[in-house]
């Protein structure tokens, strides 16, 4: 050992000091609320980071047929869908006086401009090519976009593993054009029936998935009255339309034929 040698600490290892230094306001003379609005927005693309690395590994997991293993890391999403709305209560702490006393300084910065949140829409069947044109060519963000578009989301994954199990998923679904979202099929919803009728253990992870879709409009639906309730109607800035867009949002189910089956059940 040698005094030269270096030793992971608390604070190298998590990178502390260069952490800490990233909430930079700009509001001059400062606002109080702008901290509390950067940590948040900052905390929240960690957790952004976190989901699609642990639905990375849900799909991985169906695609190797382990389904109890898919099924651990859902909970884990789940647990961190309940983080992200909880997160919202916080926001909420802040009045419209409050916000406005720095919003101007946000110009063009919008959250419609986190390549995470397209990112983990793609993994959950919303695709649209045209978000993808909205980053710059050869960036990372448009790259990893891209890569989200032209891939299976997981409900494709989940359609193969089912595959696998014996269960018959119509070829013409399996084989589909990834970069569409996925739609309804009757004969999907016929197997989900019978898996619902024979099978425990992938009725369980049924649920889980609509647990899953539950927990992503539930979240957007909080955003969608955080937003009125800070800035009632007026435009989002980068030029988004705010409230009137969040709410063309709400009731779009990742999983339409987990839901559809309802009734048949």
């Amino acid at each position: 050992m040698t005094d030269h040698q270096s030793f992971v600490t608390y604070q190298s290892y998590l990178k502390l000091p260069e952490l800490l230094s990233l909430q930079r306001t700009l509001a001059d003379p400062e606002e109080h609320d702008e901290m509390l609005f950067i940590v948040v927005h900052q905390v929240y693309e960690l957790w952004f980071k976190v989901l699609l690395h642990e639905m990375d590994e849900v799909g991985a997991h169906l695609e190797d047929d382990e389904a109890h293993r898919a099924a651990t890391g859902l909970k884990r999403v789940l647990k961190i869908l309940k983080v992200l709305v909880a997160q919202l209560d916080i926001v909420e702490t802040m009045t419209p006086v409050d916000f406005n006393s720095f919003r101007h300084r946000l110009e063009s910065a919008s959250g419609f401009q986190s390549a995470q949140f397209r990112e983990l829409e793609f993994v959950l069947g919303s695709k649209r090519a045209s978000v993808v044109h909205r980053f710059p060519a050869e960036s990372d963000e448009r790259d990893r976009l891209e890569r989200r578009l032209a891939e299976p989301a997981l409900w494709d994954r989940f359609l193969r593993f089912l595959a696998v199990r014996g269960y018959a998923v119509p070829a013409t679904v399996l084989d589909r054009d990834f970069a569409t979202p996925p739609s309804p099929d009757e004969r999907v919803q016929a197997e989900l029936v019978r898996i619902y009728q024979e099978d425990p253990e992938l009725t369980s992870l049924c649920e889980q998935l609509v647990d899953l879709d539950e927990g992503v409009q539930e979240w957007r639906y909080h955003h969608v009255k955080m937003v009125e309730r800070t800035i009632g109607t007026k435009p989002g800035t980068g030029g988004s339309l705010g409230a009137a867009y969040l709410q063309s949002t709400l009731g779009r189910p990742a999983f339409p034929d987990l839901w559809a089956i309802r009734t048949a059940l």
